[in-house]
């Protein structure tokens, strides 16, 4: 009996492949149940997020349930076999893996805590089901406590890599804590949506989306849990949201210093961050002359992009050392053998038999 995990995820696979892939919260107590119906798999724990799709579990042939496991999703979703590179991991690696995903390590944005929420509550819904037993129970638990001890040990949250957490990082420095920040999006372009996964990792909920072409917006908001509004309407919403991400392919700028002036006095104080990823670029400069208001351009975010990928890349490394260590001490519980409770025991009772070792019949 060993552990395995089938997946994609940001890295393998684009978002048109993992949304056909995704698999909705109401519908994963059903996809336990026949997954574990699947030959040699006894236990199973599926993790659906908007970066990742990943099924874990133990079976008596990991290889031969990986396999079965790539015919299921190929039946039951709109992929065709050859289509998706999965990932497919087994004992140690499948362990490693998990740990990895666990302490935000895997992550779009690194060291990101949302994912570790998402995996406590795969579990439970797996656990609630009951779709785990002895092997998946510890390989999670065991997660759990990884992650904490990787993101208490290291500064894996600190310094960006990337223009969207780049974005993550100034907010914060701005707001604190990122939880209820509320988001408009000016085109709806890759580099917006990157940049918005990159907010809601971190806790940003509430989330607008303006394009010329609405069909787009709505698309977006979709992919996002957003609104989707007119592109003509913006100006008036933009007194309700803390966060502007702004990259239109307009020839000129969008967003004018008026256009934020009309409605600073309805903020009271609260500060407006606008990142403005677009070139040619969609804010004028002037805006940032405003009092509480943050402007930040595309070059402004990659430079301090540029300047964290050497300081992250060493945290990187400094987290695997953590998760290293961690498992020389306590191994992974969840490949350990079961105790076989039919083995010799020993026999306390009185007699020629005292202190020595039988067997149960």
């Amino acid at each position: 009996m060993s552990i395995f995990c089938l997946g994609v995820n940001h890295k393998t696979a684009p978002v048109e492949i993992r949304e056909r892939l995704a698999i909705a919260e109401k519908a994963v107590p059903e996809h336990l149940s026949e997954i574990r119906g699947i030959g040699p798999i006894e236990e199973a724990v599926v993790l659906s997020t908007c970066n990742r799709v990943e099924i874990y579990g133990s079976a008596s042939d990991s290889g031969d349930a990986l396999e079965k496991l790539v015919d299921y999703l190929v039946d039951h979703f709109e992929v065709e076999h050859g289509e998706v590179e999965f990932y497919r991991h087994e004992a140690e690696q499948a362990a490693n893996h998990l740990f990895e995903v666990a302490s935000g390590l895997d992550s779009m944005v690194l060291g990101e805590t949302e994912i570790f929420g998402q995996i406590k509550k795969a579990y439970a819904t797996a656990q609630q089901n009951g779709a785990t037993a002895r092997r998946m129970n510890k390989l999670f638990q065991q997660s759990f406590t990884v992650g904490k001890l990787v993101r208490s040990n290291t500064r894996i949250q600190q310094g960006s890599t990337s223009v969207g957490a780049a974005a993550v990082d100034l907010a914060e420095k701005i707001f604190g804590k990122l939880d209820g920040c509320r988001v408009m999006i000016l085109g709806a372009g890759e580099m917006s949506r990157v940049t918005a996964q990159s907010l809601q990792s971190r806790g940003a909920k509430s989330i607008i989306v303006s394009n010329r072409s609405f069909d787009k917006a709505e698309e977006l908001a979709k992919e996002l849990q957003g609104k989707a509004i007119l592109f003509d309407e913006w100006m008036n919403h933009l007194h309700k949201v803390d966060i502007v991400i702004s990259s239109t392919a307009a020839p000129h700028a969008v967003v004018h210093k008026e256009h934020v002036e009309k409605i600073i006095d309805q903020r009271r104080g609260l500060a407006l961050f606008l990142i403005d990823i677009a070139v040619p670029r969609d804010i004028e400069d002037e805006v940032n002359e405003i009092t509480d208001v943050y402007l930040y351009n595309i070059d402004q975010l990659q430079r301090i992009a540029d300047d964290g990928v050497k300081r992250r890349e060493k945290q990187i490394e400094i987290c695997r050392q953590v998760i290293s260590g961690f498992l020389e001490e306590k191994g992974i519980e969840a490949l350990a053998e079961v105790p076989d409770s039919r083995k010799q025991k020993p026999d306390f009772s009185e007699g020629p038999t005292a202190g020595r070792t039988v067997t149960d019949s």
